[in-house]
């Protein structure tokens, strides 16, 4: 919820201050522009974007340097990302580091030792005092100047937390956690009395490596959400087709969801092909990518994520297509039709019953509101797309443990952005509820909210 009790959902994606949409803010190069593309986002229904508070694949685009020294041109950077990002409605999921660069190009990194930083070798990022300490003074600049912003949506307070960071250990992960986390909240609280929410973001692929560090990232006391980054070899670093990816996606959001033993909330932070992007040098087919983006998306909100998780472009030029932003701008426009603040939502991938075998299903519901997607997994066209023009088959679904009472059921049009059809209809006993959905050709996503219980 926004600040002021409403439905807010993160829909967006990663961004960095040295990509094509943003490079123009260094030094105000093209403020204009920025403000265009910022304008065009919130417009396409974007309202969460992730940054690292640096990009270390350069040698300027440093927060600090040397450390403690902070960059005049990266504050005044900031400064008019935050203002700008003010004014269009959007908000900031933020990173203090950029630790992929960071333990790439170590040996220039004002943290390294050698460089009169406080860390002698990047296995020591977790363990050392001193760099600890150093990493909270950059969250004490960022949160004096910045943290009082409602722009501010959340802090991943260390992105892809990672055993090699620590020399190979997991069990300082939690303590690691737990020092920013407090550092983090008792300034905020101290400054501005209330704090924003907190996460700290995993290489998805670790957790099943090491199933250890589940506890650090899902069940921390102090975390508010929960996130990972999809990064699934077979499926979504380099796509065969457009399903198998969603249908991961769905199965890996369950995954998360089952660790979690509380109400918090969790989304995907990165995702995309990276494998085939960054070592085999590909850009995926604009029309292919378009619909592999959709349907994670889709499968990711629809099996209980929070939004439809944060692609990392993996594209050239680095940034969304046009398609993907229509994609945006229909979810932003299909998550209106259900009450969040009251949705306490399970996963039901595996316990909704489809007349249809030839769609996977991808669900989550309480008793009273319920998002459903079906999707097609056979029929596909030669390259490995949806065949649009399918002929369309007759589906029903069954959800389990719904309430009675009076609902609203809307099915959707993803690949179009809008509502096929609404109608309203009665549940007279608690259970199973069964719907007919009609016929289906490619895909179908469904909104289910009751409007008055029985009583």
């Amino acid at each position: 919820m926004t600040e002021h009790g409403r439905s807010w959902t993160p829909i967006g994606q990663n961004d960095a201050i040295t990509w094509p949409d943003f490079a123009k803010a260094f030094r105000r190069k093209d403020l204009a522009q920025v403000d265009g593309h910022l304008a065009w986002l919130a417009q396409h229904g974007v309202t969460c974007l992730r940054f690292m508070l640096e990009y270390a694949q350069t040698e300027n685009r440093y927060i600090e340097r040397p450390i403690g020294k902070f960059a005049p041109n990266m504050v005044r950077l900031w400064d008019d990302l935050f203002a700008l990002c003010a004014k269009h409605g959007l908000r900031i999921l933020l990173t203090p580091v950029d630790t992929f660069w960071m333990w790439i190009r170590w040996k220039h990194h004002p943290y390294n030792r050698k460089n009169g930083g406080p860390c002698a070798k990047r296995s020591g990022w977790l363990t050392c005092p001193d760099t600890l300490q150093a990493i909270k003074s950059r969250f004490t600049f960022a949160i004096e100047r910045w943290g009082g912003s409602g722009v501010l949506f959340a802090w991943d307070l260390w992105n892809e937390i990672h055993p090699a960071h620590a020399g190979g250990r997991t069990d300082v992960f939690t303590d690691f956690i737990t020092e920013l986390s407090t550092h983090v909240r008792e300034t905020e609280l101290r400054l501005y009395g209330r704090s924003h929410p907190q996460t700290v973001s995993i290489y998805g692929p670790l957790l099943h490596e090491r199933p250890d560090v589940a506890d650090a990232i899902f069940r921390h006391p102090l975390l508010d959400f929960a996130s990972t980054h999809f990064y699934d070899a077979a499926t979504i670093n380099h796509p065969k087709n457009t399903v198998a990816s969603a249908i991961c996606t769905g199965k890996l959001t369950r995954e998360a969801l089952q660790h979690l033993q509380d109400s918090r909330p969790f989304f995907d932070s990165e995702h995309g092909p990276i494998h085939a992007f960054k070592d085999l040098k590909r850009t995926l087919p604009e029309h292919f990518d378009d619909e592999y983006f959709r349907h994670m998306q889709w499968a990711h909100l629809a099996s209980g994520g929070a939004g439809g998780g944060m692609r990392w472009p993996n594209r050239h030029p680095h940034v969304l297509t046009h398609g993907m932003r229509l994609a945006q701008k229909g979810m932003a426009a299909f998550v209106k039709l259900i009450e969040w603040t009251t949705f306490r939502r399970r996963n039901l991938n595996e316990e909704i019953r489809v007349s249809e075998p030839a769609f996977a299903p991808f669900a989550c519901a309480d008793d009273r509101q319920a998002v459903v997607w079906l999707l097609r997994q056979q029929n596909l066209r030669k390259d490995r797309t949806i065949n649009q023009e399918a002929t369309p088959l007759p589906v029903n679904i069954t959800l389990p443990g719904m309430a009675t009472g009076t609902y609203t059921l809307t099915t959707w049009h993803t690949h179009e952005g809008r509502a096929i059809a609404t109608r309203t209809f009665t549940q007279d006993s608690a259970g199973d509820m069964q719907l007919d959905l009609g016929m289906v050709q490619a895909d179908v996503a469904v909104a289910l909210r009751q409007v008055s219980p029985f009583v």
